[in-house]
This record gives structure tokens, sequence and C-alpha cells, in this order.
């Protein structure tokens, strides 16, 4: 049986979110194509069956960035039954805004990097934002990744001083591969149905998620500016494809499961978040000693990123 769309006019979600969303996709677009300085976003528009639709914006090949996506969505439907029990929403009709980012750089020095904000609005009107972000250095820089947790946990302070543990502590569980027995990268925020009235009004919730873009932004523009021109080689690309490959198996094992139906984006943004190359090894072992063997005694839940030495 054929889907029928659901028409806008069905119920009104509060305003100001998609306009937001629709502007934080060009600006962040626009920093990262500043940043890079070799290759430009290509966008392509698509609409979804339930209603509405979004932009998909691509980069490959840049100076910088091998591959990166930045998508927008703004979409009208109806959730399962069984998703509607998990949200504990009564009505199933619903919309949902959301831009999702996947950055993939060239070298190995320059981190990965994701991020994630999402608004879901139900007709009878209850509502709530989630969002995640986080860092996937390729080799650990301990200096750095203090610092990012820095910037991220001086964003949260300004909203509420509870957000960064609570939402650093979600992050850790969610950016972590438990056939693995480790985490993603060195972590960064999670959080999932931040409910309006519940937690905060619309608008000091908006406002929030709003700063957690923007500190994604520039975060990420100044350690591609930091790092894009240090030297390596080929043991470092190697090591690279293989942590390009946990990436891989956590949005293919933990995290598309987990929201499949509420990823609402064309159907090329699954494909877009991948990484364009990746190796898988049978029993990979760093050697004792190296710069990997201490990344990978980093990839653990539960660093405090803050401390002096980054202790557990």
């Amino acid at each position: 049986m054929k889907q029928q769309a659901i028409p806008s006019s069905a119920f009104a979600p509060r305003p100001g979110v998609e306009n937001w969303m629709r502007q934080f996709q060009d600006w962040l677009c626009h920093r990262l194509e500043m940043a890079d300085g070799g290759s430009r976003f290509a966008h392509e528009e698509w609409t979804h069956p339930g209603g509405g639709g979004g932009i998909t914006a691509a980069l490959q090949h840049g100076a910088v960035l091998e591959k990166a996506g930045v998508s927008f969505s703004a979409v009208w439907d109806q959730l399962s039954e069984p998703m509607a029990r998990q949200l504990r929403v009564k009505d199933r009709h619903y919309y949902t805004a959301d831009v999702n980012v996947g950055l993939h750089p060239h070298s190995p020095m320059v981190p990965i990097s994701h991020l994630n904000v999402r608004y879901f609005e139900a007709r009878t009107g209850e509502a709530w934002f989630a969002g995640s972000l986080d860092l996937t250095p390729i080799y650990v820089d301990v200096v750095q990744a203090r610092w990012f947790h820095e910037q991220i946990r001086a964003m949260c302070q300004r909203h509420d001083t509870g957000y960064y543990p609570r939402f650093k502590a979600g992050a850790d569980a969610h950016f972590y591969l438990p056939h693995r027995g480790e985490t993603r990268g060195v972590g960064g925020l999670f959080f999932e149905q931040l409910m309006v009235e519940r937690d905060g009004l619309f608008e000091e919730l908006l406002a929030f998620v709003q700063d957690v873009g923007e500190v994604f932004g520039r975060t990420y523009g100044t350690l591609m500016r930091q790092n894009a021109h240090l030297p390596y080689s080929a043991p470092e690309k190697h090591w690279q494809q293989q942590r390009r490959a946990r990436c891989a198996e956590f949005n293919l094992t933990v995290d598309c499961p987990g929201r499949s139906e509420l990823a609402a984006h064309g159907p090329q943004q699954f494909a877009l978040g991948l990484p364009p190359r990746a190796e898988w090894h049978h029993s990979p072992a760093p050697a004792p000693g190296s710069a990997e063997a201490r990344t990978q005694q980093w990839l653990r839940p539960g660093v405090d990123w803050l401390a002096p030495t980054g202790a557990a």
C-alpha cells in the first residue's frame, strides 16, 4: 500500500527550528569550504514520501577533506506503533528536522568528526531536541582532546552546569563499540529527548542546540587548520584505514539500528556518512610503546579529559 503524504498543514510545529537548521547547514558548509580551500559542496534536494524533504550537501576530494557530508531534512511522517510506545508519544503523526554531519579527512593527522542535531514534535505538541557530536582522532593528541572538551564544557556551562557531565557520560556510553571493547574516539556530547517544558523552554533548548552546532564548526575548523599540514607516511595512513573501519562498524552495528525509523534522509545519506576507504585485518595489534598503542589506551569510557593528565 502506497504511503500517503502528510500535508504540512496537518499541524504547525514551532517556528524557528527549520529556518535555523537551513541557515546552519549553509554556515557550516561555507566554514568547512574555507578551512579546506580545495573544493566546494555540491547540493542535492530530495523529497520524503511522507511529506517534506531536505538537502544533502557533499564535498569530495578536497584539499583537506577527502569526503564530507552535511545534510538537512524537515519531514512529516507517521511513527510505527512500537516506536510511538518507545518514544512515549500519544499521537503517531510527527514532524522532525535535523542536520547530520560526517567528516573524513585525507590526513591521518586530522581527526574524523560527526555532528547530529534534531528536533522532533508530535501533532499533540509533545516536543524534544536531541543531538550528538564527537571527535575521532586517528592519533590521540591529549592536548587537543583536552582543548576540545574545554570548548564544549564552556559552551554547556552557559546553559546548564549539569549538561557537560551528563551529556559527556552519554557520549562515552553511546560512542562505544562493545564488540571491540573500546570507544570510537575521545567522545563529546550525546543527549536524547531534551523535552520542551520539562527540561526548559523551547527558546532555551533551541539556543543550546544552536550553540552545539556553533562549537562544532568552530572547533573542527581550528583542528583542520592546525593539523592539515603535519607530515605523515604510509604506516600512519595504514593505521587511519583501520580506525576508519571502526567508524564504519559503529555506524552499521550501533548507530543505525537505533535510529533508523527517524533517519528521514534521502537514499544517499547513510552512505555519505561512511568513510571513503577502510581496512579490516585479522587481530591487528599495535606494537607495544608505539603511537598507535598509546592511542589505543585512550579509547575507553570515563576518561576525564579536563584533568591535567586525562585520568579516568
